[in-house]
């Protein structure tokens, strides 16, 4: 193993190492009072926060895919009969609708695990 990377993983470590003890002196040191006094800190549980990211998340992908469908179709109108243009937008639109029913698959098994496990 490269020397660097051996100091990189030796400094992880000890940094893994030291932090959890200093921030639960933090949190006794009024540093939690002070998060909460500041509106940083809620009652909202992993899961909730959690979910709150995959909704982000699978919202920024829906935006993406009305994107990549209207650049599809954009191409494919202006082709003007050029069939490598025309090839190129149906590219764009199937492998759109691919990655979105791969993406909302992946989602359906994870909440129905996810809701089996905690349930």
């Amino acid at each position: 193993m490269p020397k660097k990377l051996t100091i990189i993983k030796g400094a992880a470590y000890l940094s893994a190492l030291y932090l959890f003890p200093l921030l639960a002196w933090a949190q006794n040191f009024g540093l939690d009072d002070a998060a909460t006094g500041a509106g940083l800190k809620s009652d909202i549980t992993l899961a909730q926060k959690s979910g709150q990211i995959i909704g982000s998340l699978l919202s920024l992908v829906g935006v993406v895919f009305l994107i990549l469908m209207i650049y599809g179709g954009i191409t494919w109108m202006t082709a003007a009969g050029n069939e490598k243009q025309v090839e190129k937008a149906k590219h764009i639109i199937v492998y759109a609708i691919v990655g979105l029913i791969i993406i909302l698959s992946a989602y359906t098994i994870t909440a129905f695990l996810g809701g089996s496990l905690v349930g």
